[in-house]
């Protein structure tokens, strides 16, 4: 365990001694901002039966922004270790693939965490405003939707963690990242509702699938743990894959 601490606190080094951590902070705290002010302004010019949560969440602009968040995150993980050659001293040094496959993906993890405690000072903001909303007050809903933030996340993270085992281009690793995050969001909204597919069956798979459909119901704090289960197990697999990879290039260069 002591050598993935070593491995963890390397790589947080160095998402922090770069200026592009504190650029994208910056940058993503100020689109939440936006759009958290965007969304409270058109609810107070035109009321309607959605609460704080969903607005500021179930979005275009939030939407990509978290999966081009993500994009940006991962997509040094391991391209930059081919870049500037540093990967061979990761294969060559003692310590397991796994520790260093998990200090990437927990590192970035740690800095996507980072990056969403921000934005609850929006919501106590909204609280000191407005203190008899209901929507600031349903603590409990605040706490589920950030838990699946996190997990969806996570998730994301993987896949760019994956993403960028496979490729020596930082571009081409957030290119993948992103349109297969952007893929995932949008496939199940284009089945159920573009496509107008009734069959119930159907439905069940893409509600089951759809992150969207998941942050609806986490909103309004509705917990349901086969969703956990499904983030947790997909987050996995990618994980998996990556160490799959990492090993095999390793192999290869041994």
């Amino acid at each position: 365990m002591r050598t993935f601490f070593v491995q963890l606190l390397r790589e947080l080094r160095s998402i922090f001694y770069t200026p592009v951590a504190y650029v994208v902070i910056a940058l993503f705290a100020g689109l939440m901002g936006f759009n958290f002010q965007s969304y409270i302004t058109m609810l107070n010019k035109q009321p309607a039966d959605v609460t704080v949560l969903e607005v500021v969440f179930l979005n275009a602009l939030f939407v990509f922004v978290f999966a081009f968040i993500a994009a940006l995150i991962t997509m040094r993980s391991f391209s930059e270790e081919f870049r500037l050659g540093t990967v061979e001293m990761l294969m060559t040094a003692p310590v397991k693939d796994w520790h260093v496959v998990l200090a990437k993906f927990f590192g970035a993890t740690i800095f996507f965490a980072i990056l969403l405690l921000p934005t609850v000072a929006c919501f106590w903001v909204f609280h000191l405003v407005a203190p008899d909303a209901v929507a600031a007050k349903s603590i409990g809903a605040i706490v589920s939707t950030y838990l699946l933030l996190m997990m969806l996340g996570m998730l994301f993270i993987s896949i760019g963690v994956f993403a960028s085992s496979l490729v020596r281009d930082q571009i081409n690793a957030a290119v993948i990242t992103l349109v297969v995050t952007i893929l995932y969001i949008f496939i199940p909204l284009i089945i159920a509702r573009l496509l107008n597919v009734t069959d119930p069956r159907v439905q069940q798979v893409t509600e089951f699938f759809s992150p969207v459909a998941h942050l609806q119901d986490f909103s309004k704090g509705l917990v349901d743990t086969r969703r956990i289960v499904w983030y947790l197990t997909a987050t996995g697999f990618f994980v998996l894959l990556t160490h799959h990879v990492f090993h095999s290039r390793k192999l290869k260069a041994s």
